[in-house]
């Protein structure tokens, strides 16, 4: 079983030394398991380029059978553990910066005191990378928008708004509220959230083209881009209740918001561990997450 789980943290990490090093194993060794399936196949599985790994031809057709089998093998380990009563396991979760900010350390740290054998794995991704990575079985579920999430079950637990965020001494940053048309003169720094971007979205939707000077991941390089006076711009209000920076946050006069939801493929073929803090979360919500921003 080793030999594919190791073909599976190749493929999905791209190396051989990160996948390596997620197994803790050497190189060599990984290089070695990997050589042992093709010559059980009697395939050429991998292929080594200047970026990186990829699959073969033969190799994509197998990959996804692979990817069945070690959930199997996973899900049959996790099933003989809580038999055991062991409640053992690793959960696979994907998230990005605002929930892994703001909800997750929170509910991982009282989890783990109910279940100190299952272990954590956490992956940051957009609306884009996200559904697909569940869809591929790269991870067990993960914090999505409900409409990224075609062809998931996603079910809703969060909603704020997304406030315009100002250097100090900004013109518009002592008004009540900005209007977006305003907001779309100005250099705009957006965060990247994939294919759907909430923030692109309300400009187009009022009529309103704007400047975007630049697209980043991350919230907190965006706020201090903005600190410095880069340029300004719009992120979730969840963010920016914790945020440790210069900045004005004003709300915009049309509101501009987002739901949030956890997706998954199907309940019934999640891992055990997976299906027990799924149901953490959903019992247990109100409790890590301010009232302003629950789904009723």
């Amino acid at each position: 079983m080793t030999r594919y789980l190791a073909f599976c943290k190749i493929v999905e990490y791209g190396s051989f030394t990160r996948a390596a090093e997620a197994l803790g194993y050497t190189q060599a060794a990984v290089s070695q398991m990997v050589r042992s399936l093709e010559t059980e196949f009697s395939l050429r599985l991998l292929i080594r380029t200047r970026t990186g790994v990829r699959l073969t031809q033969e190799g994509e057709q197998l990959y996804p059978l692979i990817q069945k089998y070690v959930a199997a093998y996973r899900e049959l380990g996790d099933k003989a553990g809580e038999i055991n009563g062991l409640d053992s396991g690793e959960l696979r979760i994907g998230t990005f910066s605002s929930m892994s900010q703001h909800l997750l350390p929170g509910l991982m740290s009282d989890f783990s005191k109910q279940y100190p054998k299952i272990n954590f794995s956490l992956r940051q991704g957009d609306n884009t990378t996200l559904p697909e990575w569940i869809k591929k079985g790269l991870i067990d579920f993960g914090f999505v928008y409900p409409e990224a999430s075609a062809g998931l079950i996603n079910r809703t637990i969060a909603q704020d708004e997304f406030l315009a965020v100002l250097p100090e001494g900004h013109p518009y940053a002592e008004r009540e509220r900005i209007p977006l048309s305003l907001l779309a003169q100005e250099p705009l720094i957006v965060v990247d959230e994939g294919h759907i971007n909430t923030v692109l979205r309300a400009f187009s939707a009022a009529g309103l083209t704007a400047r975007v000077k630049f697209r980043i991941h991350d919230d907190y390089t965006i706020l201090s881009m903005v600190e410095k006076g880069i340029g300004v711009s719009l992120l979730p209000s969840m963010i920016l209740d914790r945020a440790p920076f210069r900045v004005r946050t004003v709300p915009t006069d049309i509101p501009v918001r987002r739901t949030v939801g956890v997706a998954y493929q199907d309940y019934d073929m999640l891992p055990i561990a997976a299906k027990k803090f799924l149901r953490y979360i959903f019992d247990h919500l109100s409790e890590y997450l301010p009232e302003k921003y629950l789904c009723r």
